[in-house]
């Protein structure tokens, strides 16, 4: 019962492959560079050394026979049919309004998907890409779409709607999405088992940080708050992206800077964040190391993103009138101990207490409260890719 999770990108594809009988890892791996120079194939099957495979892969069809090929290889492969195949599930990042579950593709589920496009410009195009290509190479085998949306379809009006002309949203549905989650929705409920409670039972402030970053209020488990809205740019510090700010400076750049939107959207998206405060670059190790060795602006751009993710926790605590648990994922909230650590300050009133010896794990699975906290700290790794396969499986396979 073998299950292809494939997530593409616009030059990239991602892909790994469940036995889904005991949801084992049979392979992954990595399509880089689709439609550019120097195009490889990164190939791992599980207990094996990495592969590593140049060849000319100008587009996702290209790219997704690749990988098929790879998975019938008989030295390094994990299957001797494409029959084996049970089904193929798809990110998919944005289904605005239209989806709040996974769902079986078919063409007016492709046609639905093409609508969310402007929601979407850079992801969306690149999914239906990857979705096309795979239908068209076994169109016999069902394809499932997996929602980043989907889980905050759940939240209230008043915390999707923006205060703007009521006609933008009934005319253009502008209003938070939000993003994630599949994420959110894997760390809470993995959050709950750990508690020994149903997921219905427990409310949960699960942090996903990482070069993009979203924080999320999952209640009783659904999501009723996120920090991601109609974009990717509000919520907390990010790598280049600015978090939340006054959206009157932009105008204020823009006239007295003569900038037009484009530039102004490159400013927020690609210049600013961790970033743009540090002058270092994005990746939070630097920063780090920088901030540890006396740089003021990367210490600023490091407390900058913790007070977020603390002013976040708390305001989603009131939100939801208590908390049992906050989760750390991704790939700064499971490795960085000083993230961590700086969001977590002064949550006693919360019932929140960090121990400083057990935050000290990167990457696994850990409650890092004291045994006294009334609301646990834990971190989670997130397994997006086992969502989307538990979802394909339950939608396309009798």
């Amino acid at each position: 019962m073998k299950v292809l999770v494939i997530n593409c990108g616009s030059s990239s594809l991602k892909y790994q492959l469940f036995d889904m009988k005991n949801e084992d890892v049979l392979a992954k791996g990595l399509v880089e560079r689709i439609g550019i120079e120097g195009s490889r194939i990164k190939h791992v099957k599980t207990g094996e050394q990495e592969r590593v495979k140049e060849a000319e892969i100008p587009d996702h069809k290209v790219a997704i026979k690749l990988v098929l090929d790879c998975l019938l290889d008989c030295g390094h492969g994990v299957i001797s049919s494409l029959e084996e195949l049970r089904a193929v599930g798809h990110r998919v990042v944005h289904g605005g309004e239209k989806f709040a579950h996974s769902v079986v593709i078919d063409q007016e589920v492709l046609d639905a998907v093409e609508e969310c496009v402007p929601l979407a410009p850079l992801h969306n195009p690149a999914n239906l890409m990857g979705v096309r290509a795979m239908m068209e190479l076994m169109p016999e085998t069902p394809q499932v779409a997996v929602f980043d949306t989907a889980f905050h379809q759940t939240m209230p009006k008043h915390a999707y709607v923006y205060g703007i002309p009521y006609d933008y949203y009934e005319k253009d549905r502008i209003r938070r999405y939000g993003f994630h989650g599949t994420s959110h929705y894997y760390v809470a409920r993995r959050a709950a088992e750990l508690l020994g409670k149903p997921a219905e039972d427990v409310n949960v402030v699960t942090c996903h940080l990482g070069n993009g970053s979203s924080i999320t209020a999952v209640k009783g488990g659904v999501s009723v708050d996120t920090s991601l809205g109609f974009g990717t740019v509000p919520g907390v510090l990010m790598g280049t992206r600015c978090g939340d700010i006054d959206p009157t400076l932009m105008l204020y750049i823009m006239e007295k800077d003569n900038l037009d939107a484009k530039t102004m959207s490159h400013i927020l998206h690609k210049e600013s964040g961790i970033h743009g405060v540090s002058g270092i670059g994005s990746d939070l190790r630097d920063v780090e190391e920088a901030a540890e060795n006396g740089n003021e602006r990367a210490a600023l751009a490091l407390n900058l993103l913790c007070y977020g993710v603390r002013k976040y926790i708390g305001a989603y605590a009131a939100a939801m009138g208590r908390i049992d648990a906050i989760v750390f994922t991704a790939g700064i909230g499971e490795n960085s101990t000083t993230v961590r650590a700086l969001a977590c300050e002064d949550m006693e009133y919360l019932g929140a207490s960090l121990d400083k010896s057990k935050n000290g794990v990167r990457g696994k699975e850990a409650v890092i409260s004291t045994d006294d906290s009334d609301v646990k700290i834990m971190v989670i790794p997130t397994n997006e890719e086992l969502v989307i396969a538990r979802d394909t499986k339950e939608l396309a396979i009798s």
